[in-house]
């Protein structure tokens, strides 16, 4: 039985994503006003180097969850990652616990919420997040992963009901 949950952008990474790309758009305009223009390379750096920090970021986007049989299968914009469900020891919602988290290593807020995180609730985690209000925690044996689900009362409910049978 597959069930599939969409990831809502939140309004913290709607405005951080916005920030972002103004940023980048702000490098590329004073680059190219204040910079050498007669240097080709100096022009490229200015429009390529932005650029290819918002299009390497695109493909970790989270769009979605789909809960399999024995799997969560997380949707990028440019691939899955499947999460198998084996050692999964609880499901519980951790909205108001991801708050004052730090990013050990990942996207803090372009398109996504990925990578490593850390707080002293909950310790270290991974995050496949678009918005934190939504937040749910998987924890599994040696590891813990937070996703933002667009219903995560339905999602902890599903987890626990496939949970539950095997």
């Amino acid at each position: 039985m597959e069930r599939e949950f969409h990831a809502p952008w939140g309004k913290p990474l709607r405005v951080l994503s916005a920030l972002s790309l103004g940023i980048l758009m702000l490098i590329v305009i004073l680059g190219l006003a204040t910079g050498p223009r007669h240097l080709w390379i100096w022009r490229v750096a200015m429009i390529g180097a932005p650029l290819f920090v918002a299009i390497a970021a695109l493909p970790f986007m989270v769009r979605g969850y789909t809960l399999t049989g024995g799997s969560l299968v997380v949707h990028r914009l440019g691939f899955d990652t499947t999460l198998p469900l084996d050692d999964l020891r609880s499901v519980r919602g951790v909205a108001g616990d991801v708050a004052g988290s730090v990013r050990l290593f990942g996207n803090g807020g372009l398109f996504s919420l990925t990578g490593w995180f850390w707080n002293r609730r909950l310790g270290r985690y991974r995050a496949y997040a678009t918005d934190f209000d939504r937040a749910v925690l998987l924890e599994f044996g040696r590891r813990k992963v937070v996703v933002t689900p667009h219903d995560p009362q339905a999602f902890i409910v599903q987890v626990r009901r496939q949970f539950a049978l095997r």
